[in-house]
């Protein structure tokens, strides 16, 4: 599978919503659109979606345009709107014959899904009696029911309280090993949990795709924090010689150390600290937070 967005704007009246998006989605992966509110992402989402049109610009899936390949897309709004009247396995009887399944293929089919969900006993429940979080599970569930090649979900979580956020992310770490993902959330910690590359939009514009690690080593500013035990003091006077070490700052038994090259340096200095049998309680990259980074990103003009 590969989704192919290209060049693709769409404008309200005098606001460009979504301003020449291009960017590719493999097979497997689980990508996170991410951005603040109003950046654009549940218009691009509804574009990817063909739900909505763009003005200029193309969506394809496996070369084909996007509009003759719905059947390998499974759509979750942010707000999935069922009948509460229905019971859980009629709602997705009703959904299953919209996407044109045959009736013996949706029997075999919802007792599955449901299980897979989480929701397996609630079948006869009417959907109204559901909480936030179960609602959300029985969206995902239709939008798997197709057995589509790519799930799309516009801000899966955020009207979730913990509890139900909770279910739901961990639903998505489950599908997402089955199932190529692009999800939209404002809400950092929840792309960093599940997903492996950030595409960041900005007023309907791409301004970053990259993988979580690739950001978080390029704001690192080049230090270590490491943590060592008392009787290594003196592993400190070897570090300052090493070549490729420019600083060293040293508070208690908490050593930073700026290098070189943090991609290079981290595992030289590590084996260093190891050939000199350091006792070491923390080591890591002095990373900008991911908040820290985004803020930097979207609030810089």
């Amino acid at each position: 599978m590969k989704l192919e967005i290209k060049n693709v704007t769409k404008t309200f009246k005098e606001k460009i919503a979504v301003n020449n998006f291009s960017m590719e989605l493999q097979s497997g992966e689980c990508v996170g659109l991410i951005g603040p509110n109003g950046a654009g992402k549940s218009t691009l989402i509804k574009v990817i979606s063909d739900i909505i049109d763009p003005q200029a610009g193309e969506v394809l899936l496996n070369g084909k345009k996007i509009s003759k390949m719905k059947r390998e897309i499974g759509y979750l709004p942010q707000y999935p709107n069922f009948f509460h009247w229905m019971t859980a396995k009629e709602t997705l009887t009703f959904m299953g014959k919209l996407s044109g399944l045959q009736k013996e293929e949706l029997t075999n089919s919802i007792p599955e899904i449901l299980t897979k969900v989480g929701l397996r006993g609630e079948e006869n429940s009417k959907v109204g009696t559901f909480s936030g979080g179960m609602k959300q599970r029985l969206g995902i569930a239709q939008a798997l029911l197709h057995k589509p090649s790519l799930i799309v979900m516009d801000e899966p979580v955020s009207a979730l309280d913990p509890i139900g956020r909770r279910e739901v992310l961990n639903l998505i770490e489950e599908i997402k090993k089955d199932t190529t993902i692009l999800l939209s959330t404002h809400i950092l910690g929840d792309a960093e949990e599940i997903c492996e590359r950030f595409v960041i939009i900005k007023n309907g514009t791409k301004i970053e795709d990259t993988t979580i690690t690739e950001l978080l080593n390029r704001n690192s500013k080049n230090k270590l924090n490491v943590e060592i035990t008392a009787k290594d003091q003196k592993w400190i006077d070897v570090v300052k010689k090493l070549p490729y070490v420019k600083e060293i700052e040293v508070i208690g038994h908490k050593v930073q150390i700026k290098v070189e090259n943090i991609e290079k340096n981290k595992n030289m200095l590590l084996e260093n600290a190891l050939e000199h049998k350091v006792d070491i309680v923390k080591f890591e990259i002095n990373n900008d937070t991911l908040e820290e980074i985004f803020l930097k990103l979207v609030v810089k003009e």
